[in-house]
């Protein structure tokens, strides 16, 4: 759940900053939220077929 926190974080100084036209900020900050949006999609999935493993 962390990682939705920091994209969105990220994101909205993102959209703010392309609103006012700092295209650098906003580039940047969005490139860093659609990462960490990424990454915890892939972390949510391994987490999800890890728990659903069959104890032996």
């Amino acid at each position: 759940m962390q990682g939705w926190v920091w994209a969105i974080f990220f994101l909205v100084p993102g959209i703010i900053a392309a609103i006012f036209g700092f295209a650098g900020i906003a580039g940047t900050a969005t490139w860093i939220a659609q990462i960490l949006f990424f990454l915890s999609v892939i972390a949510f999935v391994l987490t999800f077929f890890w728990g659903r493993r069959r104890r032996v």
